[in-house]
């Protein structure tokens, strides 16, 4: 199951009009903008999105460098590569920066999007770091072999069946008693951790300061940042996004929920003092040169998260600390994702907080689209006032030129992001400024793509994964059922 919100109403898609190559030329969304030591030809921008397309061991794929390239061929103002590993740690089927042979397949990329797009997009690529999710055990498993069983428990026990025996009890009895016993005498017994660990697997946490490699993080993950940016540039990408938003590691230390008491958690000063050294880590790395941004949460969307308050103070902190633009999130966490199915792991984008951050066209009575954009409006506001212009991204819903150019004009945001009305039709761009907007596919918001990200399948659009099968030398999805790419378009006497 999935968190959906009461009383919905299926939304209609925005109406639109298509403006003119000759309008188009003339709209703020098609002006160029200097984003730190790059030039935008445009403001449009391709958000990260992970297609499930890498090795098992992060390495770059044929399927990848289509996927990217086809992508290019809209000619976006920029494109952001997924969510990508910084450690040198197995991370299934996501391409990783975390060594330097995984500088080849990088490169390789980055020649591909040079290609397709003839040299008009910039490329950047999200760098990120996450702590282990385990699968939700089967509960006989949970309990014979995962289960530390400590005197705790055997005095849970014995006050729950009031029989004295526990407290002297072995193991082995513990454990087969609790794998035959009802919810409810296991709730008296486990603490939440172990609950939780039982319901939704096992999960890290950047408190869990008595874990030595928890406890170390702020002492090594500078430095891993740096080392994968430093690969970055050498790739030949234009810039990196450092990944702060959503269920992972940095977005944790910045987090509400962060009372570590080394001096990273507990005040925003302090939850904000590792993303900061992170960030100066990685601009001594790539220098002064080098387009660095960051990726983080206009509002957590979790019971006791980081709400748009922090959102300003953090948004004016690495303003001020030299970040060269700001992409607005919001939710997608673990606090509230609902429960997986044994042998599963736990999906951030299954509660209110995952709805949040990809609304459907099943919505409350605000719908889905645009519905994001008033937090980085809000965090431009106060980096405004503080007198600097870094550019802020807005994404969420954007689907329509008419939306995307009033956003522009209305001063919410520099930069607009479309994620998965890109997905749908990655020439969208091309086809509004090349005043050839009627043709456009539009997303219908469903989260069909969503949900085969969260099956970890091949992500594709159900707009066009079907259509011409047949074609000659198409890709086709591990199942052969679907096409990994969209169509081409087929455009007659137009200019590029």
């Amino acid at each position: 199951m999935t968190w959906r919100p009461p009383n919905r109403t299926r939304h209609e898609l925005p109406a639109t009009h298509h403006p003119s190559r000759e309008e188009a030329a003339r709209a703020l969304l098609f002006q160029p903008i200097r984003v730190g030591a790059c030039l935008l030809e445009e403001r449009t921008w391709v958000p990260a999105m992970v297609p499930w397309r890498a090795t098992e061991d992060g390495f770059v794929t044929r399927e990848n460098l289509e996927w990217y390239a086809r992508f290019a061929e809209g000619q976006p103002g920029a494109i952001v590569v997924e969510a990508t590993g910084v450690r040198d740690i197995p991370s299934g089927p996501l391409l990783r920066i975390g060594h330097d042979r995984f500088l080849p397949g990088l490169r390789d990329l980055v020649a591909a999007v040079r290609r397709a797009g003839g040299g008009r997009t910039r490329l950047f690529i999200q760098i990120i770091d996450f702590l282990a999710v385990k699968r939700r055990p089967d509960p006989a498993k949970f309990f014979a072999r995962f289960l530390d069983i400590t005197e705790r428990h055997r005095r849970a026990l014995a006050l729950a069946t009031e029989d004295e025996s526990w407290t002297g009890a072995d193991d082995a009895r513990v454990r087969q008693f609790l794998a035959a016993s009802p919810g409810g005498l296991i709730e008296r017994v486990l603490d939440e951790r172990e609950l939780e660990s039982l319901r939704k697997g096992y999960r890290e946490r950047v408190t869990d300061t008595h874990l030595a490699h928890i406890a170390e993080l702020p002492g090594v993950l500078p430095a891993i940042f740096a080392g994968a940016a430093r690969r970055a540039r050498e790739a030949g990408f234009d810039g990196v996004e450092l990944h702060y938003a959503h269920a992972y590691t940095m977005a944790s230390f910045l987090s509400a929920l962060n009372d570590r008491a080394d001096g990273y958690g507990g005040s925003r000063e302090n939850r904000v003092r590792l993303p900061l050294e992170v960030y100066a880590a990685v601009r001594a790395s790539v220098g002064d040169d080098y387009t660095v941004g960051v990726r983080f949460l206009g509002d957590e969307v979790i019971e006791g998260g980081s709400r748009l308050e922090d959102a300003i103070y953090f948004g004016r902190e690495f303003a001020r600390a030299g970040f060269d633009y700001l992409s607005l999130s919001k939710g997608g966490k673990f606090e509230d994702a609902e429960q997986p199915k044994v042998g599963h792991a736990v999906y951030p984008y299954t509660g209110e907080s995952g709805y949040e951050c990809m609304p459907t066209a099943l919505s409350d009575a605000r719908g889905p689209f645009g519905r994001s954009v008033p937090l980085a409006a809000a965090v431009k506001r106060a980096v405004n006032d503080d007198g600097d212009a870094t550019p802020v991204v807005t994404t969420g819903g954007i689907c329509t030129f008419d939306q995307a150019e009033e956003i522009l004009r209305r001063g919410e945001a520099d930069i607009v992001g479309a994620a998965r009305q890109s997905l749908a039709d990655p020439d969208w761009f091309l086809k509004v400024r090349t005043g050839r907007g009627a043709q456009v596919r539009r997303c219908t918001y469903t989260n069909y793509c969503e949900a085969l990200d969260q099956a970890h399948k091949q992500v594709t659009c159900k707009l066009w994964d079907r259509a011409r099968l047949d074609e000659p030398g198409v890709a086709l999805s591990a199942d052969g059922r679907r096409r990994l790419l969209p169509p081409k378009w087929e455009r007659q006497n137009d200019e590029r």
